[in-house]
């Protein structure tokens, strides 16, 4: 991690953005939670950065409330074709037996979220972010 702050809602790179924001969360959270961040370099925010921001601290958030005594916390990415596919899954309860809320921001652009259990325990959320949401907020912003 460097050594000064980035501001995660000028980050072009979407590694940057999530570990920028995740990180401090972490770091305030009681427990000890590993996390693990498998996010390509070379993948680009797909849509706003500041909604970006927004998705990712609200279901870290979660995340961390499923985990009060700590646990593991793995953000992968992928990018298809037509869209951006950023999961959280942690070591907490099932996702049936948790609170799960849709962020406003995955509206906001165009995603779609899934919640699911994870195999070995714990829960996963994955958000899919169309690539049109990048050019959709560029436009209303010009």
């Amino acid at each position: 991690m460097t050594n000064h702050w980035i501001d995660p809602k000028t980050s072009h790179t979407l590694a940057v953005l999530v570990e920028s924001v995740t990180v401090p969360l972490l770091i305030k959270h009681a427990g000890p939670v590993c996390l693990e961040l498998d996010i390509d370099v070379s993948v680009r925010v797909p849509a706003d950065a500041g909604r970006i921001v927004d998705v990712v601290q609200s279901l870290v958030g979660q995340a961390l409330a499923e985990m009060s005594d700590g646990g593991d916390l793995t953000i992968t990415a992928c990018e298809t074709a037509d869209s951006v596919e950023l999961e959280f899954a942690d070591t907490g309860r099932d996702v049936d037996r948790r609170a799960k809320s849709r962020p406003l921001a995955v509206a906001a652009i165009g995603g779609l979220i899934d919640w699911k259990n994870c195999p070995q325990g714990g829960g996963s959320v994955t958000v899919t972010i169309p690539r049109s949401a990048a050019s959709v907020t560029r436009r209303k912003a010009a």
